[in-house]
């Protein structure tokens, strides 16, 4: 029988890599000049340069001559399925209103969600795709993208196919949530209740019988959903076989991390109101939390998320983007992690962890992607670099010399 590395139709060699595994001690689990070996479009081994046999190796080899090779990056929240802009509200912050100010007003998510209603789901896949695209471009393998401003079964059915289309034109994987409890829809003000009942009766089956998603996500707090509200969508979301995901504890401390813990959830997303009952269930029920540096920056918030407390409690910290038209416009999951490590500390280390294997976790994942180990996905990365802290430390001077997605060598 041929050994493993004869069964690779891939081998990449001289390699330094940071493999973000656990089992590899350090903090970016190091594998100095190591090689490893792909095959089907997943690692098949991986090992020392030192234990190889060059001459017995197959012909198809890559040299990467020093280079680091890492995980592809992850970004596991995005609501980049979107019509309009939002630039006036950019404006009327900078004058001191609040994000909830301008919610009430009639801006905000509803804002967004009259300019998405107005496009078909061609403008909307167009429109989005150039945002997909500068993620791809710095290194995102793997993409969540929410629905959330169609706010009627239609419409967000238009915003899943969308976001769906957008895998078959790009060389990213793409991860689709049901963020149909977003906002509530202008025609539905005075009737919350009755809309949570038509997403979890008639547009939840309608999204699984088609297999539009992934997971569900809602928006509890004062200005969206009530957490009786969001009990009852998650309740709908698990007899449907969803995964789990919340906004939580953004602006408020609502309790629906902890009630996101109860039922299993993913990954709960914000935190900057999380206390330390919610952190405990967070590390009991193994849900990731996720920080999104970009809309605190965006939004001029004060209070931090407790980072210091999570890392204490050993959670699991994801980043991502929030790409998203009101609170996050930036298509840059690097720009997010030097944001992570400078607005809330976090070590270039924890960031690119971040954006790699607690991000995979986040999207139910982290047996598939988000660390170089054999089994795992061949999304990988090759950097001309000194060392991973430069992944966070510098944004906008480099990108990866190569992409490799599912073993192929891919150019965007």
């Amino acid at each position: 029988m041929l050994n493993i590395w004869q069964q690779c139709e891939r081998i990449w060699i001289n390699a330094r890599l940071a493999t973000m595994d656990p089992q590899i001690p350090g903090p970016y689990g190091i594998l100095e000049q190591g090689a490893i070996g792909i095959r089907k479009g997943r690692i098949q081994a991986l090992t020392p340069m030192a234990q190889l046999d060059l001459d017995a190796l197959p012909a198809q080899l890559s040299d990467a001559q020093g280079g680091w090779l890492t995980p592809g990056l992850i970004d596991s929240h995005t609501h980049l399925v979107y019509g309009g802009q939002r630039s006036a509200e950019f404006t009327q912050r900078l004058a001191g209103e609040s994000y909830a100010e301008i919610a009430r007003a009639g801006g905000g998510i509803l804002a967004t969600v009259a300019a998405t209603r107005a496009l078909s789901q061609q403008q909307l896949t167009d429109l989005a795709r150039p945002r997909l695209a500068a993620l791809v471009a710095e290194g995102v393998t793997t993409v969540e993208i929410k629905s959330g401003y169609g706010l009627s079964i239609a419409d967000e059915l238009k915003m899943l196919r969308a976001a769906r289309s957008l895998g078959d034109e790009l060389p990213v994987r793409i991860r689709t949530t049901l963020l149909a409890a977003h906002a509530i829809p202008p025609e539905y003000r005075s009737e919350s209740d009755a809309y949570v009942a038509l997403i979890c009766d008639e547009l939840l089956p309608q999204v699984v019988a088609e297999g539009l998603a992934e997971a569900m996500d809602v928006f509890c707090e004062e200005i969206a959903f009530s957490p009786a509200q969001t009990e009852r969508l998650l309740e709908a979301a698990k007899m449907h076989g969803l995964g789990i995901k919340l906004h939580a504890e953004q602006l408020s401390n609502s309790g629906a991390s902890l009630l996101g813990a109860s039922y299993g959830a993913w990954s709960v997303d914000h935190l900057e109101h999380l206390d330390a009952a919610a952190i405990a269930a967070l590390k009991q029920a193994g849900t990731v939390a996720t920080l999104l540096p970009g809309a605190f920056y965006f939004l001029h918030e004060t209070r931090l998320p407790p980072i210091e407390r999570l890392r204490e409690q050993q959670v699991q910290m994801a980043l991502a983007t929030d790409l998203n038209p009101g609170s996050s416009p930036l298509a840059s999951l690097r720009l997010m992690m030097n944001m992570g490590c400078v607005l809330f500390g976090l070590s270039p280390a924890e960031a690119l962890a971040g954006v790699t294997r607690h991000a995979a976790c986040a999207l139910g994942l982290g047996d598939q992607i988000g660390i170089l180990a054999p089994g795992y996905r061949a999304d990988m990365l090759l950097w001309d670099i000194d060392h991973p802290d430069q992944l966070a430390a510098e944004v906008g001077t480099f990108a990866p010399h190569q992409r490799i997605f599912g073993g192929e060598i891919c150019h965007v």
